[in-house]
């Protein structure tokens, strides 16, 4: 059974094979993108613009987590979309908060930038 949903957001971006032509790192700094909007919406009390965010953080994980050269990180991979899970919409049983969501992205973002020489 596939854990992507039949209802795709990202349908060009499977589809075309763009996202696994990405490096890990990239995927894991785009999702970390999504991540911020779905932590600033729920802050500002938009419940629909974070819902909306929260989802394609989940497709985006699923769809990184499918990708075959992530098959030997699949479990932190997971690990990560069910934590996020949680503290999106469970009651937060491993104790994150928003500051160590976007602690845990940016270094991907970090990187990615670092290795573009930006």
């Amino acid at each position: 059974m596939s854990r992507v949903t039949p209802n795709l957001i990202h349908k060009d971006l499977l589809a075309s094979g763009r996202w696994f032509a990405l490096s890990l790192p990239e995927q894991l700094a785009n999702i970390g993108c999504d991540v911020g909007r779905c932590l600033q919406w729920r802050a500002k009390g938009d419940v629909v613009a974070s819902q909306q965010a929260f989802y394609r953080v989940l497709e985006l994980i699923d769809f990184t987590s499918l990708d075959p050269k992530n098959r030997g990180r699949c479990k932190e991979i997971l690990r990560a979309r069910e934590c996020f899970a949680d503290y999106i919409v469970g009651d937060n049983q491993y104790g994150f908060s928003d500051a160590a969501w976007n602690n845990y992205f940016y270094y991907f973002a970090y990187l990615v930038a670092a290795r573009r020489g930006k």
